[in-house]
């Protein structure tokens, strides 16, 4: 099987999972809060690949060679991308709305694009790059919602009609900082952006997507715990917890660390900011998909689809270049 096309395979498989995900969290979210449901995840993110792991070890013939680089490598992705990119981009969802989050996320693969440029001397061909524009322009166009901009010149208007910012107490520069749309938007995109810069690099000198996710999650997990608030009632808010939203939200975790695993995977046969925008293509599946499972009543407009059709024809491009 040629390289590339076995790039493209599991850049394709984790886009499929992540867009299981993102439904199975709409399910999920109407039965247990983002921010538990969130440490669940990243939970059953740990356990399920330390037994993937485990199965791939007891299978394979050799033992695992150990790479110190490639596993501080790992570890520092999981810091940027687990825990770093989510809480940038969560925050961003809670404050100014997932239409808004979206926008910024989908600026990933350039950051992506321009790191591994930088730092890895990946070059991007212009037909390709061109690819990646209409691709990402094409996201943004089904991301965003009706009404997206007006609501950002109504928001305007209100700041305007509010007392002088002398008469207010002055906020400290941390609510300053989460209170902006840029800040946020950009601190998500650029987290994940370098988190995919180092699992790419890491898994192209040491071959072990399932480790190298086990290790990141970890790491992530680590930090969760380290700088969460309310750990000592943790305990007791799991187990007056839903049951079914537990359940829902340990599948959510399953479907985001397989999904890793084969984004990490892909980035060893193609480049890392393609195998990043591929799977960052949720939107043109999703949108459909909770049409028709949930009975959504929002409409697919005539912007959704030739958001899709750009989408479709940017990755049509990159792909049969």
């Amino acid at each position: 099987m040629p390289d590339a096309f076995l790039g493209y395979s599991l850049a394709t498989g984790a886009l499929l999972l992540f867009t299981t995900g993102i439904l199975v969290a709409k399910v999920a979210s109407s039965h247990l809060k983002l921010g538990l449901g969130f440490l669940i995840a990243t939970t059953t993110n740990v356990v399920f690949s330390l037994l993937a792991f485990t199965v791939q070890l007891l299978i394979r013939p050799e033992a695992l060679r150990w790479n110190a680089y490639a596993f501080w490598l790992f570890a520092i992705a999981g810091g940027f991308a687990t825990y770093l990119g989510r809480w940038f981009f969560y925050e961003s969802v809670v404050r100014f709305g997932p239409a808004k989050a979206s926008v910024f996320q989908v600026s990933s693969p350039l950051f992506t694009a321009l790191i591994a440029w930088l730092l890895l001397g990946e070059d991007i061909s212009l037909l390709v790059g061109l690819g990646m524009v209409m691709t990402i322009c094409g996201l943004m166009l089904v991301s965003c919602k009706p009404g997206f901009f007006s609501r950002t010149r109504h928001t305007r208007r209100e700041r305007q009609e509010e007392p002088s910012v002398q008469a207010l107490p002055r906020a400290s520069l941390h609510q300053r900082l989460l209170g902006s749309v840029l800040l946020l938007g950009l601190g998500s995109s650029l987290a994940y952006a370098i988190g995919n810069v180092l699992r790419g690099t890491a898994v192209r000198v040491w071959n072990e997507p399932i480790f190298g996710a086990l290790v990141g999650a970890a790491f992530g997990l680590a930090l969760h715990l380290i700088f969460s608030s309310g750990k000592r009632q943790m305990v007791q808010v799991l187990k007056a917890a839903s049951r079914r939203g537990i359940g829902l939200y340990a599948l959510l975790g399953v479907c985001t660390i397989s999904a890793q695993i084969c984004v990490i995977a892909s980035m060893r046969y193609i480049p890392l900011s393609v195998a990043t925008l591929v799977t960052l293509c949720t939107p043109i599946l999703v949108f459909p998909l909770n049409h028709l499972l949930f009975r959504n009543d929002e409409a697919i407009t005539a912007l959704m689809l030739l958001g899709g059709a750009l989408t479709m024809a940017g990755i049509a491009i990159i792909v049969l270049r």
